[in-house]
């Protein structure tokens, strides 16, 4: 995904990265939508909400501004996501605030690491990866984690276009289409 301005996610994380600069809030709602990050990871019943389609979009954003005027949200980040909500794009609302994060990162000359891993990295696993990052020539590394027990082990690091994959998962495909090709 090109957050500069490929793709819907890239778009809506332009025009909120575009307002939140008019508004000189920038450092605050990248803050924010950290933490609207985090909310979403850490919640199902909030990923449930952003990914029914059966909740209409008036259900879908009242539930959504009471939840983020709860968690004490700005009214730029709330109004940002009810517009999401009414574009019908709650789905993409996860994809958004990567953009979002990847935007700025980009803007600010910081290299941001999308990394999977099937359990979560201790500290001494992220400092490990981000010395062999800096090694590999990403000086200003800002590392972006999620967990996919899909994976089995190892990683997968996204930087740009660029994909490591160390995974579990893809060394037992690579070895299930060799021992095809075998066959």
């Amino acid at each position: 995904m090109n957050s500069t301005g490929g793709g819907l996610a890239g778009r809506y994380a332009a025009a909120l990265y575009a307002q939140a600069s008019e508004l000189d809030a920038l450092d605050a709602t990248v803050a924010e939508l950290e933490s609207l990050g985090a909310l979403i990871d850490a919640s199902a019943d909030m990923r449930r909400l952003l990914d029914s389609p059966l909740v209409n979009v008036l259900t879908a954003q009242k539930a959504a501004a009471a939840v983020l005027e709860a968690q004490g949200f700005s009214t730029l980040v709330r109004n940002f996501v009810g517009v999401v909500v009414q574009n019908r794009r709650m789905r993409a609302l996860r994809d958004i605030v990567a953009a979002f994060a990847t935007l700025v990162a980009e803007k600010r000359g910081v290299v941001v690491a999308q990394v999977d891993s099937a359990q979560p990295l201790s500290e001494t696993q992220e400092q490990a990866l981000r010395a062999r990052l800096i090694e590999a020539g990403f000086g200003n590394v800002n590392i972006v984690k999620r967990v996919d027990p899909a994976l089995l082990g190892g990683l997968v690091v996204k930087i740009g276009a660029r994909l490591f994959d160390s995974s579990l998962k893809s060394r037992l495909q690579r070895l299930q289409y060799a021992m095809k090709g075998a066959a």
